[in-house]
């Protein structure tokens, strides 16, 4: 199985055409646009010469889905770029590029944990979760292989100790949800 860490090696022979050294056998712009969009990232060569053609073919990769309709950027931010390249002294738009996209993805990352779990934002789950859990272990007790099966204290003191508990947090449920309406 490959390292999914290093970047996946793909020569450019002197026909211009791409090999993916990985799996052996040639490859496109469209796989190399995919196997980015899976999260890999990717180092073209030139194999005569040894040269990094990396920035090049990732350049033809958006000029080719620029030019398909598939627009992302919009003309203001490529006469931008336009500009950056053409004056003399040092753009910092290389780096307000960079850190732009890493605050994007890290919203992205923020914003799918969010979704993983809505229920979590909702006033009063850590209650439900703590009323369940409670539920649980009362029901669950004296079993073997649950929490808390190798104590088998009295089941009456037990039970009646998860009891008012679940009474507390049910009536804890209440109050906030009365205080939402």
């Amino acid at each position: 199985m490959a390292d999914t860490d290093a970047p996946l090696l793909i020569k450019r022979y002197a026909s211009r055409r791409l090999y993916n050294t990985e799996t052996s056998d040639y490859v496109t712009l469209d796989d190399i646009a995919q196997f980015i969009r899976d999260g890999r990232e990717v180092q073209i060569i030139d194999l005569k010469s040894g040269d990094d053609l990396t920035r090049q073919y990732l350049l033809q990769i958006i000029a080719d889905h620029e030019s398909h309709g598939e627009s992302v950027l919009p003309i203001n931010v490529l006469t931008d770029l336009v500009r950056s390249y053409t004056t003399g002294v040092q753009s910092v738009v290389p780096q307000f590029l960079q850190m732009s996209f890493e605050m994007l993805r890290d919203g992205q990352s923020k914003m799918f944990e969010n979704f993983t779990n809505p229920m979590a934002k909702m006033p009063g789950f850590e209650a439900m979760q703590a009323q369940q859990e409670a539920f649980l272990k009362a029901m669950t007790g004296g079993w073997a292989g649950s929490p808390g099966a190798g104590k088998m204290p009295d089941a009456t003191e037990s039970a009646a100790e998860d009891l008012d508990d679940i009474k507390k947090q049910l009536a804890d449920l209440q109050a906030k949800l009365s205080k939402l309406s």
